[in-house]
């Protein structure tokens, strides 16, 4: 019975979202990422970003429960361009993992993930991996500057953010699992790509990227 009203809960989130067009989704990642830094002192920190091979953006990961509970959500991987001139094409990505727990009902959270150095990136690029598991993950910090890091932000290959109920804060996310959404890449380059060949092959982004695109630039080109 718990397995049954698992899935169905599950099976109702991943409709929804199902139901959202590619383009509604690039929209409300690049809505996500202005609130997100629209305020400095509450916002990832600029230098981290800076520093930031790729960044993931996952809005409205569905958590729908009934004493077990799952996690699922849609959204787009960003890396810099290999002349560290701006930022690439997205690939699409689904988060998707369980908690177990006395829960009630459906929420809403969104996800926005750093990915620091090379090892992360060669996470991202693999067709699945998990977090915590696969790729060493820790809550990031937040404000101005990230201020003193602990060993586990300076040993990370991602960094880790939610936001809830309109806090945005730190939050490690172990096991929760991403893979490539080939659905979403079709529907974006006309072409079942995997993110390897999206992120690495210098593809021009989608129009429906331009605004996403545009505030990673704005918030987080590059120092030279």
């Amino acid at each position: 019975m718990r397995t049954l009203v698992f899935a169905v809960s599950i099976s109702v989130a991943a409709g929804r979202l199902a139901a959202e067009s590619t383009q509604e989704r690039l929209n409300d990642a690049a809505e996500l990422f202005h609130e997100v830094m629209s305020i400095p002192e509450k916002a990832i920190p600029q230098e981290l970003l800076q520093k930031a091979a790729c960044i993931v953006i996952v809005p409205g990961v569905k958590k729908a429960a009934f004493v077990l509970g799952g996690k699922y959500g849609r959204g787009f991987a960003v890396c810099r361009k290999k002349s560290g001139a701006g930022w690439g094409a997205p690939g699409a990505v689904r988060v998707e993992g369980g908690s177990f727990g006395f829960q009630m009902g459906v929420s809403s959270t969104d996800v926005v993930l750093l990915v620091m150095n090379e090892r992360g990136m060669k996470k991202l690029l693999s067709s699945k991996f998990t977090l915590g598991g696969d790729a060493s993950v820790a809550a990031g910090p937040v404000g101005r500057s990230s201020g003193a890091y602990t060993d586990g932000m300076m040993h990370a290959e991602i960094l880790s953010y939610s936001r809830a109920k309109g806090l945005f804060a730190g939050l490690s996310l172990e096991g929760a699992t991403l893979r490539n959404d080939l659905d979403e890449n079709e529907a974006m380059y006309g072409k079942r790509w995997n993110n390897k060949q999206v992120l690495t092959s210098g593809v021009e982004p989608p129009k429906g990227a331009a605004a996403l695109i545009a505030g990673l630039n704005k918030y987080s080109m590059k120092k030279s």
